[in-house]
């Protein structure tokens, strides 16, 4: 306590930072023991559950619908004005959108499903050309815990060995699959500045948000124009991941509620699977 406070017995703004920082990375981790908790059990033969009644993700409650955004110049970035963020958010800055749509509902397993049978894994046209060599490499037939169990589709979640619910998101998809998918719905993935300015702006007319998946974007993890790398060990928080990874927006069934925010910036490797992930399709207008 005594290194913590000041010689008034004051924790000072450096070291309220670094507790904050702390803390909300103790939560990433909790997602994340999730996420190894779900992979470990999946691949045991007996798919135990970690809780029968677990988080799933949220069914829409509409259809779906595409939303119209017009072009220009907008704010994308975390403000500080609000609690707690990591120095990856920051600094807003002023970005180029041309008009876009953004679909209000995730995609479906049904609609997976549907790409599936059409070949969508075995046709190398919809895909990137890393994604392709991964796909034949590692044969993905499907996204990741889902079995063939007899001709019935199941998938591994934390509640155990489950039917595929077929108006749910799909999840566990890598973003390799995703743009792939995208391509055969003759859609695209958003950018990040494009999914932070409809939800910013917009949210009201979106479902499934931070509740079910985090949203592959198309946009490369790499820092924001003037972002300013903190100094000693914080500055490795972020900072040196910023290369090879994209962009995951929004948050999943695992995700603290103190995460759920539009500048939270997510990222992967493109070919990883095993956390919460799924699309939210877009298009050009």
């Amino acid at each position: 306590i005594e290194l913590m406070t000041d010689s008034a017995n004051v924790i000072t703004k450096p070291i309220l930072e670094l507790i904050n920082l702390g803390l909300a990375h103790e939560e990433q981790h909790q997602e994340l023991m999730f996420m190894d908790i779900l992979n470990v059990f999946s691949m045991s033969p007996i798919k135990p559950a970690y809780c029968r009644n677990g988080p799933v993700a949220v069914k829409a409650l509409k259809n779906r619908s595409f939303y119209s955004f017009s072009g220009g110049v907008y704010e994308i970035g975390n403000p500080g004005t609000e609690g707690f963020s990591f120095d990856n958010e920051f600094p807003r800055h002023k970005t180029l959108i041309r008009p876009f749509k953004i679909s209000s509902t995730l995609v479906t397993n049904r609609e997976w499903l549907e790409f599936m049978n059409a070949g969508g894994y075995s046709t190398a046209k919809y895909w990137l050309s890393d994604g392709w060599a991964v796909v034949q490499e590692k044969n993905w037939q499907a996204p990741l815990y889902w079995e063939d169990c007899d001709g019935k589709w199941k998938t591994m979640t934390l509640r155990g060995l489950v039917p595929v619910a077929m108006d749910e998101p799909v999840l566990h998809i890598s973003f390799y699959e995703a743009t792939a998918y995208a391509a055969w719905a003759e859609k695209r993935l958003p950018t990040e500045a494009e999914w932070e300015h409809a939800m910013e702006s917009s949210i009201d007319l979106f479902e499934q948000v931070f509740d079910s998946a985090w949203q592959w974007t198309s946009s490369s993890y790499s820092p924001h124009p003037g972002y300013i790398c903190p100094e000693g060990a914080v500055g490795e928080y972020n900072a040196k991941f910023m290369s090879g990874q994209m962009v995951l927006k929004g948050g999943c069934l695992a995700t603290v509620q103190n995460h759920s925010r539009s500048s939270y910036r997510n990222f992967f490797y493109p070919h990883q699977r095993w956390m919460f992930s799924g699309l939210r399709l877009a298009e050009d207008y």
